[in-house]
């Protein structure tokens, strides 16, 4: 193999994995140091200025850092990332002066977002700083998209909503709330200089089985049931309940029927539990509050007796999967009965664009989708850009906020006659951590400590009371003691390769056997040279040059620990713990102060 290239910034990017795996790219490590210091405004707003709604999502997060998380490889669950992210919000105080400052300059370009969801919100906070006018159309009376209308409120309080939904409005964007756009050409005839979709995926699926229309009257889709228990329209449903489907709106659907008043409420998924779409975190919460989830059961046929739903009848399947991994499904040739007096369909959503005339320059693929750029978010019309879930369907908040700041930097180039293909490179640096040849400016100690649970409400009265709050969060105590389990992966293990005299010391001393002196080879098999086999192909190999020996250190990136035992015990200082600082450009260098001093 050739030496790694360490100056690329996507190299250390990488091995700090729960950064990487965020789309937003939050600097996980440092804000949970800065909790761990008890500065708990600098850790909000070093969250706000990468993912924007860090209230929000340190409550509904999907998480996709956790799964990424260094922790969960040596242990059994990862460090609670999301929720100490909840921790800076609840404790920052009054941040109001450590935001950006309008009314801001005008710069005359005028920007059109449709749809007041996490996406449309993002591109208003990134270019309203910049002197954008930013006008947000929103069909609801209130801003919040699928925030207010798909999350209950007894996991998103509408106080910690409207608190970080008023931060950006409070930047001035103009909102046009309980205003349905019907037609893209009449806001493009408005002469905005940009338009950018962010509607996200309004329409759920529904299911043709015998028996439906029979029973309409008793099945509803379920993002269209939270909406009206979100909105106050509907407010009790039958004792009787069940809900079909494997993803999270399956949960708050089952959960918000049990607050409506229903005694047996039954979740019911085509596929087996593993394959389920849900969190697994979301489905523990269903299960805690004594909802059973029934895999294998599929959907035949909604039972009416004198015109009024009794009941549904599931074909009972197993799975089987191909060398692919592709699965396929199976009738067993057992059925069964559940009885209920109303069914809650959660089996996904789908974009609906009726609005979006086909003769205006914006074309849509075979599936009825927008063709949108993954890098730029642009679609086939010039100053016409997508994003969240309306650009390639359901996904998830973060998510969404990463569509967001990519697509203001497009809507920014755009408008300024710049080519939106050109994209601002990421700030990086590597600072050493040195204070002595073995004292080090960070925590470096390793503890095998379990994670810390969350507390909850009592079940018993959480129950009784669709607005109350179900996970209480962390105290300081307990997230004090949750931010030790983080291992620092942001501080790597930098190797000096002309300082080594190859005594191997380090490869002695580490606890993981993720350090090998060997001749080199081509990478596969490389690989199975090492002293432990690197099996994760997804995580590089750490590669020297050649040594005086002509061997080559190489160390497995995906089970190191960043303990710094192997910079402690080196003799010559080969081994150096250095700081790997990445940050994410955005439009609006006012809304990157934190980021941007993160880096210094």
């Amino acid at each position: 193999m050739k030496p790694t290239d360490t100056s690329n910034p996507q190299y250390f990017h990488k091995v700090v994995d729960c950064q990487w795996a965020c789309p937003a790219h939050t600097p996980v490590p440092e804000y949970i140091r800065l909790i761990a210091q008890r500065r708990y405004a600098d850790a909000y707003m070093l969250n706000w200025e990468s993912n924007v709604f860090p209230g929000i999502l340190g409550r509904v997060c999907d998480r996709p850092c956790e799964p990424a998380c260094r922790r969960g490889r040596i242990e059994e669950k990862p460090v609670a990332i999301c929720r100490l992210k909840r921790v800076a919000a609840d404790n920052k105080g009054d941040v109001s002066a450590m935001l950006p400052q309008g009314p801001f300059a005008p710069n005359g370009k005028t920007v059109a977002l449709l749809g007041a969801g996490p996406a449309s919100l993002t591109v208003a906070r990134d270019l309203l700083p910049l002197g954008y006018r930013c006008v947000l159309f929103e069909k609801d009376p209130v801003g919040g998209g699928l925030m207010r209308s798909n999350i209950p409120a007894f996991r998103l309080p509408a106080e910690v909503l409207d608190e970080e939904l008023g931060t950006i409005y409070g930047l001035g964007v103009e909102t046009r709330f309980g205003e349905a756009v019907t037609s893209l050409a009449a806001v493009l005839d408005e002469g905005f200089d940009a338009v950018f979709v962010g509607t996200g995926a309004p329409k759920g699926k529904d299911l043709k089985v015998p028996g439906r229309a029979e029973a309409a009257a008793n099945i509803r889709i379920g993002i269209e049931f939270l909406t009206s228990v979100a909105f106050e329209h509907v407010d009790k449903i039958g004792k009787r309940v069940v809900v079909i489907g494997g993803g999270n709106t399956a949960m708050d659907c089952c959960r918000t029927a049990l607050r409506l008043g229903a005694d047996a409420v039954t979740v019911t998924v085509r596929s087996p539990r593993k394959d389920m779409k849900a969190s697994a975190w979301e489905i523990e919460d269903a299960e805690r509050e004594g909802v059973p989830v029934l895999d294998n059961h599929s959907p035949a046929e909604f039972l009416v007796e004198n015109g009024k739903l009794v009941g549904v009848r599931f074909d009972k399947m197993r799975a089987e999967y191909g060398e692919d991994g592709r699965r396929r499904l199976i009738p067993t040739g057992e059925s069964v009965v559940i009885e209920c007096d109303d069914v809650l369909m959660a089996i996904g959503q789908d974009n609906a664009f009726p609005w979006i005339e086909r003769d205006i320059g914006v074309d849509f693929d075979e599936g009825g989708m927008p063709v949108v750029d993954r890098t730029t978010f642009a679609s086939t019309r010039p100053g016409v850009f997508f994003g969240g879930d309306a650009a390639w369907g359901p996904e998830n908040i973060i998510w969404a906020v990463a569509h967001g700041h990519q697509a203001a930097i497009s809507i920014d180039k755009h408008c300024q006659g710049e080519p939106i293909s050109e994209r601002p490179q990421p700030g990086f640096n590597l600072v050493s951590q040195k204070m002595g040849i073995h004292e080090w400016s960070y925590s470096n100690g390793y503890d095998s400590a379990r994670r810390v649970p969350v507390p909850h409400a009592d079940t018993a009265t959480s129950l009784r009371n669709l607005k109350l709050e179900v996970e209480l969060g962390f105290d300081e105590k307990l997230a004090l003691k949750e931010v030790e389990r983080c291992l620092n992966c942001d501080v790597e293990t930098v190797f000096e390769q002309p300082k080594c005299i190859e005594c191997d010391a380090c490869v002695d001393i580490c606890p993981v056997d993720c350090i090998t002196f060997t001749p080199n080879a081509p990478e596969p098999i490389l690989r199975e040279l090492l002293r432990a086999p690197a099996q994760n192909l997804d995580q590089a190999l750490y590669v020297s040059d050649n040594l005086p020996t002509g061997r080559v250190m190489v160390k497995d990136e995906d089970v190191c620990l960043h303990c710094g035992l192997c910079a402690e015990r080196c003799p010559t200082g080969a081994w150096d713990m250095s700081k790997f600082k990445y940050v994410e450009r955005q439009a609006a260098p006012a809304c990157q102060r934190h980021l941007d001093a993160y880096l210094d």
